[in-house]
């Protein structure tokens, strides 16, 4: 994932990986985008799991960031289409809003 995310640097959309946001690691965020990218394996299945992740979403949408979660293994057998879906997504958050229009 890091190969494919490292590529939008050269479009404009810069990530870094294990970045910390407030008391968490993020495994990868577009801070200019405000997207997180989220690698989950298995264990974020168990109900413990699931309640930590859902507090950490909850503290980064708070701080406006847009969390995108994939499974592992679709992250490894789809990386070309879960990377244009992260690209897409980050491109729609740093487009300037539109012009209102005129009155």
């Amino acid at each position: 994932m890091w190969r494919a995310l490292r590529v939008f640097k050269h479009q404009g959309v810069h990530f870094r990986r294990q970045a910390p946001i407030g008391k968490y690691i993020a495994d990868f965020a577009c801070h200019s985008a405000k997207i997180v990218v989220e690698l989950d394996g298995s264990q974020h299945a168990e109900t413990k799991t699931l309640a930590y992740d859902s507090e950490r979403t909850a503290f980064l949408e708070s701080r406006g960031y847009r969390v995108l979660r994939f499974w592992n293994v679709e992250a490894i057998l789809n990386l070309e289409n879960v990377a244009e879906h992260i690209f897409k997504q980050c491109s729609a958050r740093l487009r300037p809003p539109p012009e209102p229009p005129p009155r």
